[in-house]
């Protein structure tokens, strides 16, 4: 595909990544000459200096003839104008970043009045992860995804006992016909090996022929908890504070917010009623001791710095919060983040990178895809002959590292592959991996992409 990124910021070079591993031909635009130079000496794009808001740039490289243009900039206004004027100068699909509170209230007016043919909201994205790993806990657990004859049922690990502190290999003498293909253990996602052992706090993701997940099922569902959600803390209060404080307060929790900006203080406190606004230094840990940080039920670090995130999320741990979530969009910090412990780390950058490469595949490839934890999600991928995963067995693909093939459904019969098994085309093939592998991923679900040495 020719696609076209408008943006060279973190979600705009995040994207570029993610897309560059599919084989396409990218062409990145940004108006800064610095930032242009930096992605062509670090990434195989084609770069253009230029402002496309004029569509005499558009004209220029001759937007008709590309596939897809996702624009990226930190300006919702600009997003929908070049997504618009692209799509009226023959560019086939338009994808457009659009941020504000005020615009997601009419996102279809705005597409079907545009001709834009997809919005993606990256606070909006990372507020529905938090809130589903922060109310865990709190609602009917045993979430179960079925498609075409295999389920996958997540559970907590003590309500099966025999497998708790055991490794994955003696666990299977409990769990005959399925697959644990995942594991969430204090926030982090993890695919497990053999050797790994279950912990009686984790959250497992067991895939199967749908029978045999329905009668585990019956073995492991729990009723719906009374507990409520109680006092939950919210440091900064951009987009995503905001978000995730409007669903937290339709689940009946007590909400507190840190924000440093007055004029910001006043939009929230104007906007969600009942929630406590501080205009406050989330930093200032004598604040937090005095508004109580050890008696929150939640910590949610989502202030615009990831090290200052990384700070906050850190003296919540040393003040024995239960659950503790810090947005993180640099993969430097990725060695650090993973030794924090119970600490949930969402990056918005790869959630929306997955969710696009989901956008611009409109063959019928992808057939469904659930996001676990903001980390990870499972796909069904309808295999084609010139994918390169069709050419090799399993055992011989160069598959990613944290990428699962999870389980296989042929003419209408599901199994768990193993490493001699074979993706034909035809195949709907079940793939769990990391948010983070989507770019490399997509070289083995890619046309015409060999693998072949």
């Amino acid at each position: 595909m020719k696609i076209a990124i408008v943006g060279a910021g973190k979600l705009g070079t995040a994207i570029a990544e993610a897309l560059i591993g599919g084989g396409h031909e990218i062409t990145l635009l940004d108006s800064s000459e610095e930032r242009s130079q930096n992605i062509s000496q670090s990434l195989d794009v084609f770069t253009i200096t230029a402002d496309a808001k004029q569509t005499d740039v558009l004209k220029d490289m001759r937007i008709n003839e590309y596939d897809v243009l996702i624009s990226t900039t930190d300006n919702d206004e600009k997003n929908i104008l070049v997504c618009a004027f692209a799509k009226k100068l023959g560019c086939k699909t338009t994808i457009a970043r659009v941020r504000a509170p005020e615009h997601v209230e009419q996102l279809e007016f705005i597409k079907d009045s545009m001709g834009i043919d997809f919005i993606i909201n990256p606070d909006k994205a990372c507020a529905d992860e938090i809130f589903k790993f922060v109310t865990q806990e709190y609602a009917i657990s045993g979430g179960k995804l079925s498609k075409d004859g295999v389920g996958v049922l997540e559970f907590r690990a003590d309500k099966m006992p025999e497998i708790v502190n055991r490794q994955l290999r003696d666990a299977k003498d409990h769990m005959e016909g399925l697959l644990i293909a995942a594991i969430s253990r204090e926030g982090k996602v993890l695919i497990p090996n053999g050797y790994s052992l279950i912990h009686s706090d984790d959250f497992i993701y067991t895939i199967g022929l749908q029978s045999n997940i329905d009668a585990l099922q019956s073995r492991v569902q729990e009723s719906k908890s009374e507990k409520k959600l109680g006092r939950i803390m919210i440091a900064g209060g951009g987009n995503t504070g905001y978000f995730l404080a409007k669903q937290l307060i339709d689940y009946g929790a007590s909400i507190k917010i840190l924000e440093l900006s007055r004029e910001r203080c006043e939009y929230l406190s104007s906007e969600l009623s009942r929630v406590l606004v501080l205009n406050a230094d989330a930093t200032d840990t004598t604040l937090l001791r005095e508004e109580n940080l050890q008696g929150m039920d939640a910590f949610i670090a989502l202030t615009g710095f990831d090290e200052e995130n990384l700070l906050l999320s850190m003296i919540a741990k040393q003040n024995n919060v239960p659950k503790i979530v810090a947005k993180i969009s640099r993969k430097s910090y990725d060695s650090l983040t993973s030794s924090l412990g119970n600490i949930m780390i969402i990056n918005p950058l790869d959630i929306c990178a997955a969710e696009i490469l989901h956008m611009i595949r409109k063959d019928g490839v992808v057939l469904f895809s659930q996001v676990i934890n903001g980390q990870a999600e499972f796909r069904e991928i309808m295999a084609t002959a010139d994918m390169p995963m069709t050419e090799k067995t399993l055992s011989e693909l160069v598959i990613p590292e944290g990428v699962l093939f999870a389980a296989i459904e042929r003419d209408g019969v599901a199994m768990v592959p193993n490493g001699s098994t074979q993706i034909a085309p035809g195949d709907k093939v079940l793939i769990l991996s990391m948010l983070s592998s989507a770019g490399e991923l997509e070289s083995l679900l890619s046309k015409g992409r060999s693998t072949k040495m």
